[in-house]
């Protein structure tokens, strides 16, 4: 990352690395698109109330003040101010009822867009980031299948980054209804509030976890651990999942509440059907975790979270969920699935523990030599000739002497420099462009009109040295 960037939690990166992101914002837009997503962008600025829908608390909201005139801040409630988006869903849904009438349904997003969070900095986390978001929004209804092709959408994509040292990916999925008709069934009814305490399981650990389900939540000491047993289930299969699920409702009763057992069955059948369809698919790529809450409280079904093998203390690096009330008109509603990836974190793993790099910084394959300034009309018209069949060309910004216009483009790692040819006065013989390969030091003549460089040197790419 550049140095000076002083500001806490603003990245800047370097040209090197900005290559790198760039790489990653093309794969998965390619991803996404060959899955028929539809690429849009919304404005970077929210309605306070609208951004307050998510359960954010308003002190991780960048407010504006100039935009608008309502007199003192002070004076003025935060649901009638305006807001940078700290995320690309909250926007989405009202995008969605918005344009409702130009839109095809289900509507398929992608969406790569800087957002602003008020959160503590730290390492891989920023107050300024880009996320990269696709979701499903369906009017009326949406089928359930999207809950098991989303996931698998994006551990495809992030399958693509493995060539450049990005470790296996794994889907994480719980639902909401599931946990839900559990906690009912224990007798607790601060359902959000034991969401949000589950949540932090891997921050703060079990212990810490079961204090606040105690302090905050109304829970005893039974119902706290019981509430842990059910977040330290996982499964690979539905069969799996259900039994360990049916043995835990009985060991606490859960299945003597037929209302809120029935719920959580509702639950259990989603996350069964997710994981058995997406086996078929990717084994292994999306597993049950009932310790997956997800603590925003608009999700009311499945919910996700990605971990990097091998990357613990990264912690997710892709997350989401069902939501089924986001998005509403009147009696009209949107539900929709979605997931997210903190694209700029992702990066920032890339570089700094995955050792990604770019092959060069400039994305020029061929530098065009200057003999003399008088000459530069002729080196240009070289470089355009070279653009005009697609070949991305730089002209060296002085006459200086050979030796340092081939050092300029070493510096950037162009591959190729072009001498153009030189008349000798009295010369009838007439001479031919030449171009050197910088990295093999091979030099030969070339004609503007169809040389072709070296694929394996001419693209910038990002590379991977374990």
């Amino acid at each position: 990352m550049a140095k000076g960037a002083s500001i806490s939690g603003f990245p800047e990166w370097l040209p090197s690395e900005r290559v790198v992101e760039q790489h990653v914002i093309d794969t998965l837009r390619r991803v996404f698109e060959l899955n028929g997503f539809i690429g849009i962008e919304t404005r970077a600025v929210e309605q306070g109330s609208s951004l307050l829908k998510k359960g954010e608390t308003s002190k991780e909201i960048y407010l504006l003040s100039r935009l608008q005139e309502v007199g003192h801040e002070s004076d003025t409630p935060i649901e009638d101010r305006l807001g940078l988006h700290f995320d690309l869903t909250v926007p989405l849904s009202r995008y969605v009822v918005e344009h409702s009438g130009d839109l095809a349904f289900p509507f398929k997003r992608w969406q790569m867009q800087k957002v602003w969070r008020g959160e503590r900095p730290q390492e891989g986390r920023f107050r300024e980031f880009v996320q990269a978001d696709i979701d499903v929004v369906g009017n009326g209804e949406l089928p359930e299948h999207y809950e098991v092709e989303l996931p698998l959408v994006m551990v495809s994509a992030l399958e693509e980054l493995r060539h450049y040292g990005l470790p296996k990916a794994t889907v994480h999925a719980n639902n909401r209804k599931l946990s839900e008709g559990f906690y009912r069934g224990l007798g607790l009814d601060d359902i959000e509030g034991v969401l949000r305490e589950i949540d932090k399981l891997d921050k703060i650990g079990a212990d810490e976890v079961a204090k606040l389900l105690v302090e905050q939540c109304g829970a005893n000491q039974e119902q706290a651990q019981a509430c842990l047993a059910l977040a330290s289930l996982t499964a690979h299969d539905g069969s799996e999942l259900a039994e360990k699920f049916e043995a835990l409702s009985k060991q606490y009763g859960v299945d003597n509440n037929p209302e809120a057992y029935e719920l959580a069955r509702q639950g259990l059948a989603t996350l069964s059907m997710i994981v058995d369809e997406a086996a078929k698919i990717r084994p292994g790529s999306v597993i049950a975790d009932l310790k997956i809450a997800r603590g925003l409280d608009y999700y009311t079904g499945s919910v996700y979270e990605t971990f990097l093998e091998g990357a613990a203390s990264l912690g997710s690096i892709c997350s989401g969920g069902r939501y089924d009330n986001l998005a509403s008109q009147g009696n009209k509603r949107y539900p929709g699935v979605g997931l997210s990836i903190g694209l700029s974190r992702l990066v920032s793993y890339m570089l700094h523990s995955a050792g990604a790099h770019a092959s060069r910084v400039s994305p020029a394959a061929v530098l065009v030599a200057v003999w003399d300034e008088e000459d530069r009309a002729d080196s240009n018209a070289i470089a355009n000739a070279l653009r005009a069949r697609g070949i991305a060309a730089d002209v060296a910004p002085t006459a200086a002497k050979l030796g340092k216009q081939i050092k300029y483009a070493d510096k950037l790692g162009i591959p190729y420099v072009w001498f153009p040819a030189q008349s000798v006065e009295g010369d009838d013989n007439s001479a031919s462009d030449e171009v050197k390969n910088i990295i093999t030091g091979d030099q030969n003549a070339a004609d503007v009109k169809s040389w072709e460089p070296d694929t394996l040197y001419a693209r910038q790419s990002v590379n991977f040295e374990a």
